[in-house]
């Protein structure tokens, strides 16, 4: 532990970290900051700009003077090309990434290093796509000598906005994409996580992504978020969140008809047969929830057992809940680290009271975890709740947290139509 907490020390020190417009970096247009503290313990790592709609502004200008200038007459060899170098440059600083965003957000660092594979192998899927992206040629009935095809092109400049529980991942799906089909970007991060965004900013600056291509606006959803939004601008918006938020991007960006692709809230289901391997299924279903202490958008939350099993493969998934460590996420021994923020935590604690209030039995879990090393941090035990109907509040809404809401079956064709009852989607999962 002691390495990452030497390293952790000279990456962040509270100063200030300036975002990223046009290949420059700069203060907000208004010269508000925002306080980007460590959840495990609310140090202050750095202050961000509260960006508004003016830097949006500002934003939206170099993307659209990036697409329409230089980066118009790169190559998808050439894009290609570059993708491949960031990835190569990802891979170098890959320690580096993780700590940043084990410090931001609270990911145990075991969990942000083993994402490796995945963010690489995203950045290299998007440079082969540079170069397999094309139209068709399409036979015609009309008469006389008449010839049809397709062509793709780049939709533009597009606005994209992500969530705190994955920076890195989150950003390579909004940018390589873009930088792959010739389109720009402006990534507005979570204002509860946007150091380690800054950081690929820069990664790929160095890499030679010209100007305006990538632009990085920080700030409050509600300001800076919400003028990306509707900026007329914009020719498309994609959005990874809330369902709530989701709906009021998908409102705003019906102002020019800009195109919207949308990722929103779950409540997936975990089906547990009675003919599972229990051995393998009771560690894969709690870790389903309680992975990034719950704040993953396909958690499997709600947990159907086959009643003839369920009494036995709840008690081991308490057992297994309750042996997880909780702790800062740089000690490599954590198995759950610290919710984002006060304000989230404050959230799932209201979650565990109404669980108690409709009646669902406590397992294990159900309150704040505290101790002197988890001073200063916003943590929440590992929860199970059994005796759960599929009414209650805790296995119908988003909780983001670490809470497993367990439910009995009895038929196949029963728990599939349960399992499907739901505004939600994402995942799935069956033992």
């Amino acid at each position: 532990m002691k390495d990452w907490q030497d390293r952790a020390s000279a990456l962040y020190n509270g100063e200030f970290r300036p975002m990223f417009i046009g290949g420059k970096w700069c203060e907000s247009g208004s010269g508000a900051v925002i306080e980007a503290r460590n959840p495990a313990n609310g140090a202050l790592l750095a202050t961000v700009p509260r960006g508004n709609a003016r830097d949006i502004d500002a934003a939206v200008s170099a993307a659209r003077a990036a697409f329409e200038g230089p980066w118009s007459k790169f190559t998808p060899f050439e894009r290609q090309a570059l993708l491949l170098d960031i990835a190569e440059r990802f891979e170098a600083e890959w320690d580096r990434l993780c700590l940043s965003d084990t410090l931001d957000m609270g990911m145990p660092i075991q969990r942000t290093l083993a994402n490796r594979r995945r963010v690489l192998g995203m950045l290299r899927f998007y440079a082969g796509q540079a170069v397999s992206i094309h139209g068709q040629t399409i036979p015609n009935s009309f008469p006389g000598e008449i010839y049809s095809s397709t062509v793709r092109e780049p939709i533009g400049v597009v606005g994209a906005i992500i969530p705190w529980n994955a920076p890195i991942a989150g950003s390579i799906w909004k940018i390589a994409p873009a930088i792959a089909t010739g389109c720009t970007v402006i990534l507005k991060p979570s204002e509860e996580a946007s150091l380690t965004v800054l950081m690929i900013a820069r990664i790929m600056q160095e890499a030679g992504l010209p100007d305006g291509v990538l632009n990085i606006v920080t700030g409050l959803g509600a300001e800076a978020g919400a003028a990306l939004a509707e900026h007329p601008g914009v020719d498309k918006i994609v959005f990874t969140g809330s369902t709530t938020t989701g709906q009021a991007i998908a409102r705003a960006a019906t102002g020019n008809l800009k195109r919207v692709s949308l990722e929103l809230g779950g409540k997936s289901p975990v089906i547990v047969c009675r003919d599972a391997d229990i051995e393998k299924a009771v560690p894969v279903a709690a870790m389903a929830v309680f992975a990034n202490s719950g704040q993953i958008c396909i958690a499997g939350s709600r947990l159907f057992v086959a009643r003839e099993i369920h009494d036995e493969f709840l008690r081991r998934v308490a057992d297994y809940a309750s042996n997880l460590r909780i702790g800062h996420g740089i000690d490599t021994d954590t198995d759950i680290g610290p919710i984002i923020s006060a304000r989230q935590a404050e959230r799932v604690e209201t979650y565990l009271s109404v669980g108690a209030s409709e009646g669902a039995k406590l397992l294990t879990g159900g309150s704040r975890a505290t101790g002197p090393e988890l001073s200063g941090g916003h943590y929440i035990q590992p929860t199970v709740f059994g005796g759960v109907t599929d009414e209650m509040r805790i296995a119908r809404e988003e909780i983001f947290g670490p809470v497993i809401s367990a439910l009995p079956f009895d038929s196949l064709d029963e728990v599939v139509t349960r399992a499907n009852a739901t505004p939600y989607g994402l995942a799935a999962g069956v033992f």
